[in-house]
């Protein structure tokens, strides 16, 4: 049976990073210019850790480089009430580690949901790696170790296609007998139709309502069943590009 993916039309405003680090830079600094335009008059951002596994060392992280923007963080996991946190967030950032257990926790403190529900109404939504993987249908292009068993893959919704962060390309000199990462992509197309959008080290997305946008010179493969992958280049138009769920 055919995956329904269509998402309706929202007033959503979405960054979405391959990584939260690139090569010779510091935490989140390649992303800097879209944070503040995504966080412009936002002077607090909910945090949500549940990728990583020292929840509050990973806060520290994330206050000390929100502090040179300007902006208050606060740990949905020091929240009396999590769901109450998400509601009243100006913004949500969700970052990376394991996708697995960051949706395992998720599903457990039922916040899909309500993140769902706030992102939808406009509250901005910045996701990292596995805090990017969240952001799809479902989480079964990660690329991570299943070391917990959430109920369910299926994810946020917040995007109508998979995602896959931190996409190599083949190496055609290479002499390792192991599946590519499209060959694991292909896999995916052989029991799913999802797209899914790979983004290189560095590549984002960005995301206005309808509009999708990848930005990030290294770009990314637009991988459709059926098709060969196509070449993402910073300034496409994603949102132009998928099929008709109609």
């Amino acid at each position: 049976m055919a995956e329904v993916w269509t998402v309706a039309p929202t007033a959503r405003r979405l960054i979405l990073a391959s990584t939260s680090r690139v090569h010779g830079t510091g935490y989140l600094d390649h992303l800097e210019p879209h944070l503040e335009k995504l966080l412009a008059g936002i002077d607090r951002l909910l945090f949500v850790p549940y990728a990583g596994h020292d929840l509050d060392g990973y806060l520290g992280q994330v206050r000390q480089r929100f502090a040179a923007l300007g902006v208050g963080v606060d740990g949905i996991h020091q929240a009396p009430d999590p769901v109450a946190a998400v509601e009243g967030a100006a913004a949500i950032f969700i970052g990376g580690g394991n996708t697995f257990r960051l949706l395992d926790r998720l599903l457990r403190d039922r916040l899909v949901e309500p993140i769902r529900r706030r992102v939808e109404a406009g509250t901005p939504y910045l996701g990292a790696s596995a805090g990017s993987n969240v952001a799809g249908l479902t989480i079964r292009t990660t690329n991570d170790m299943p070391i917990v068993q959430p109920a369910s893959f299926t994810a946020l919704g917040l995007v109508e296609f998979q995602i896959n962060p931190h996409y190599i390309d083949p190496d055609p000199t290479s002499t390792h007998m192991g599946e590519t990462r499209d060959a694991r992509l292909r896999e995916f197309h052989e029991e799913n139709e999802t797209p899914v959008v790979a983004l290189r080290e560095g590549a984002l997305l960005e995301i206005e309502g309808e509009r999708i946008t990848i930005e990030g010179e290294p770009g990314g493969k637009l991988f459709l069943r059926g098709s060969e992958p196509q070449p993402l280049v910073a300034g496409d138009r994603i949102d132009r590009r998928l099929p008709s769920s109609g």
